[in-house]
C-alpha cells in the first residue's frame, strides 16, 4: 500500500467544508512571522493545507466523470466549486500578500524558490475579487460538456456502444461497414451540436468577462498570463503553426496519398484513415481492461524496475479506472494525488491500438507524479504543461522497444510502431489547428457561429483538412472542434502538446542512441518538478525547447527515418 504521508499542521481527519476550513486561514492570515525560518515554516503549512484540499478536489472530479449520470456526485463536486474556491480566493490572495511583504521574503533562497515567487507575484498580479463569481460560474459551466458528451452513444446491430468503443469499428476492413459506424458517430455527435454550441457561446462570454476585469483586452492575453508562459509569446505559437505546416504537412499528405493507392481509392473518406492499409483486420494488443494494465506493468518493469513498480503500486490501491462505458466523461487523464504522492488514471478502453498508446502516455505522466511527490511544496509539483506532456509523450517512444509485451507476432509489433510514429506526426496539425482556432476565438469575442465555423474550416484546411475528402459531409468538418475537450474545459491547454511532442521526439532520439544515459536525463528533468524553467528542465532531459522551423524539420528528419527502417 501507498504509505499515508503525516500532516504536521492540520488534522488527520479533517472534513473538507468551510467551516472547518476557515479557522486554518484565519491562522495563516493572522500568524506572526519572526524569521526567514518561520517564514519558511509557514510556507510548508500552507503547502500542507493546499495538497489536503486538492486531494479532496481531485476525489470530487474523479467520481463524477467516472458517473456523469449520477445527481449526488455532480452535487458534490459543484459545493467545492461553489462553496470552497470562492471563499478560498481571497485567502490566497492575502497569503499572497502577506509572502511578498514579509520583511523576511528576499532572504529566502532565490534559486530555490524563483519559480515558485515568481508565480506568486503573477498571481498578485491576476487577481480582482470581482472575478472570483465570474470563475466559479466558469467552473461549474464548463462541467456541463462532460454531461453532454458522456451520455453520447450509438445503436449498432441492436448493440448500443459509447463513441470510443464504437470509434474501434472504424478499423474493420468492410468499408461499408466503417462508413456506416462513421455516419452513425456523426449524427448522434451533430445531434448535440446546438447545446455544445450555446455552452460555448456562454464560456466565450465569461472568459471574456474575465479578462476586460483583469485589465486585459482578451482572453488569450489573460490565459497567456494566467498560465505562466514566461518562455514563449503568442508570436512564437504562430511561428509554430508555421513550422508545421511548412515540414510536417507535406510528409503527412505523402503518406495519405500512399494509403490513397494502397487502398485503391479516388479519395480518402473519415471512415477510410484508420483501417490499416495492408487490409489486416485492427491491432488487438490486449483483451480488456485489466490485461492492459498487467501488460503495461510489465513493458514499465522492463524499461526500468522503478517504472513497473509504480503501475503495480497504482493497481494494488485501486487507481486505475480504464474500460469505456456508458455514463463515464470522454477522453482520458491522469489525475495527481496531492497529499498521497500517487495518480488515479482514468480513460476510456475499447481494446484498442490506441488504448495502449494513451496508457503509456497517461502512464509517463503517473510516473512524473511519483517522481515529484517528496517536493518540499506542493507548488513545486505545479508543473507547466510543456513539462508535463514532456513526461507522458516521451513514454509513448521510449516504451515502444518493449512492445512484445502487447504482441507476440513480429509483424503487428512492426505494424504498431508504425502506426505510432505516423500518430506522433498526425499529432502536430491538429495541435497547430486547435491552438490557432482558439486564438482566433478569443482576439474575436463577437464572432457569431457561422464566422466560428468559416474560422475552423480555413484553419482546418491549411493543415491539410485530415487528408480527408469532406466535400459530401461539410457539417461534420464543420462540427469537428467540438470534440476537441479542451476547447471547452481548459482553454489555451494545446500548444503544449505539439512544444512537448517536440521534445519527446528528442528524448527518444537520445534514449535511442543510449538508453541508460537518455533514460537517466529523462528521470533527472521530472524530479525537478517546477523548479527550474521550462528551458533548464528540457537541458536537463538533454534537449533543447526550440520549436524553430530548422528544429522542427532536423525532428520531423529523424522520425522519418525510423519510420523508414520499420
Amino acid at each position: 500500500m501507498i504509505p499515508v504521508k503525516e500532516r504536521k499542521y492540520i488534522p488527520a481527519q479533517l472534513e473538507i467544508k468551510w467551516e472547518t476550513l476557515e479557522p486554518f486561514y484565519q491562522e495563516l492570515s493572522t500568524r506572526v512571522i519572526n524569521s526567514v525560518e518561520e517564514l519558511e515554516y509557514w510556507l510548508r503549512d500552507r503547502s500542507e493545507l493546499e495538497a489536503a484540499l486538492e486531494e479532496d478536489f481531485a476525489w470530487r472530479y474523479i467520481r463524477m466523470t467516472c458517473d456523469t449520470a449520477s445527481e449526488e456526485l455532480l452535487v458534490n463536486f459543484q459545493y467545492f466549486a461553489t462553496e470552497i474556491e470562492p471563499k478560498i480566493a481571497p485567502f490566497n490572495n492575502q497569503l499572497n500578500e502577506k509572502l511578498v511583504d514579509s520583511e523576511y521574503f528576499s532572504n529566502l533562497d532565490h534559486d530555490k524558490y524563483f519559480i515558485y515567487l515568481r508565480g506568486v507575484k503573477k498571481a498578485l498580479e491576476l487577481f480582482r475579487e470581482e472575478n472570483i463569481p465570474v470563475q466559479t460560474e466558469i467552473q461549474v459551466e464548463q462541467q456541463k460538456y462532460q454531461s453532454i458528451t458522456g451520455a453520447m452513444s450509438v445503436l449498432i446491430n441492436d448493440k448500443e456502444f459509447t463513441l470510443e468503443q464504437a470509434g474501434a469499428l472504424m478499423k474493420d476492413t468492410d468499408r461499408s461497414k466503417r462508413q456506416e459506424v462513421w455516419e452513425k458517430i456523426t449524427a448522434r455527435r451533430l445531434q448535440d451540436r446546438k447545446p455544445l454550441n450555446e455552452l460555448f457561446d456562454l464560456l466565450l462570454v465569461l472568459r471574456h468577462k474575465l479578462s476586460l476585469n483583469a485589465g486585459f483586452e482578451n482572453f488569450r492575453d489573460y490565459m497567456f498570463q494566467a498560465l505562466g508562459r514566461f518562455d514563449y509569446t503568442p508570436q512564437d505559437c504562430y511561428a509554430f503553426h508555421e513550422a508545421i505546416e511548412t515540414e510536417i504537412v507535406p510528409i503527412l499528405r505523402e503518406q495519405a496519398h500512399k494509403r490513397q493507392e494502397a487502398l485503391g481509392l479516388n479519395s480518402l473518406k473519415s471512415w477510410d484513415m484508420d483501417v490499416d492499409i495492408t487490409g489486416k483486420p485492427a491491432l488487438k494488443p490486449f483483451t480488456d481492461g485489466a490485461d492492459l494494465v498487467n501488460k503495461s506493468i510489465d513493458c514499465f518493469n522492463r524499461i526500468s524496475p522503478y517504472l513497473g513498480e509504480r503501475l503495480e503500486l497504482m493497481k494494488a490501491n485501486g487507481l486505475f479506472d480504464v474500460e469505456s462505458r456508458k455514463g463515464k466523461a470522454p477522453g482520458g487523464y491522469n489525475y495527481p494525488l496531492a497529499e498521497t504522492g500517487a495518480p488515479f488514471i482514468f480513460m476510456n478502453s475499447a481494446n484498442t491500438f490506441r488504448d495502449l498508446t494513451t496508457m503509456v502516455h497517461e502512464g509517463g505522466h503517473a510516473v512524473h507524479t511519483f517522481l515529484t511527490a517528496d517536493l518540499e511544496l506542493n507548488d513545486f509539483k505545479h508543473c507547466p504543461s510543456e513539462v508535463a506532456e514532456l513526461a507522458s509523450m516521451s513514454m509513448e517512444l521510449i516504451s515502444m522497444d518493449n512492445w512484445d509485451v502487447y504482441f507476440d507476432n513480429e509483424e503487428e509489433l512492426k505494424r504498431a510502431k508504425r502506426d505510432q510514429l505516423i500518430d506522433v506526426l498526425k499529432t502536430l496539425p491538429w495541435v497547430a489547428v486547435v491552438d490557432q482556432f482558439q486564438h482566433w476565438l478569443y482576439t474575436n469575442p463577437d464572432h457569431t457561429d457561422a464566422q466560428r465555423t468559416d474560422a475552423w474550416i480555413q484553419i482546418y484546411e491549411r493543415f491539410g483538412a485530415g487528408f480527408i475528402d469532406w466535400s459530401e459531409h461539410p457539417e461534420a468538418e464543420a462540427n469537428l472542434w467540438q470534440k476537441q475537450l479542451h476547447i471547452f474545459e481548459v482553454p489555451f491547454y494545446y500548444i503544449e502538446y505539439g512544444m512537448a511532442q517536440l521534445g519527446a521526439i528528442a528524448v527518444w532520439k537520445n534514449y535511442k542512441e543510449n538508453p541508460e544515459k537518455g533514460l537517466q536525463q529523462y528521470l533527472d528533468a521530472l524530479k525537478l518538478g517546477y523548479t527550474k524553467t521550462i528551458k533548464e528542465i528540457y537541458e536537463t532531459a538533454g534537449v533543447k525547447f526550440d520549436f524553430s522551423a530548422g528544429y522542427v524539420k532536423e525532428l520531423a528528419a529523424f522520425v522519418k527515418s525510423e519510420l523508414d527502417k520499420i
